[in-house]
């Protein structure tokens, strides 16, 4: 992850007050980083924004749910 660039990350609006299982995004200029929020030092995951987009589109398609 490229420590000069500031991230703010924004926790899964289906993360409860009482945590659980939660994953972790932050836009980066020309990729996503994704992590797990109970293991905040841990691996980040970097996609571009169009692999991304993509993921969401199909995550949030009516036929995979």
């Amino acid at each position: 992850m490229n420590n000069a660039e500031p991230l703010t990350w924004f926790k899964s609006s289906y993360s409860g007050a009482e945590g659980g299982d939660c994953v972790e995004v932050a836009a980066g200029t020309g990729v996503v980083h994704v992590r797990d929020s109970k293991t905040v030092p841990g691996p980040v995951l970097q996609v571009s924004r169009e692999t991304w987009a993509r993921f969401i589109g199909l995550a949030s398609s009516e036929r995979y749910i």
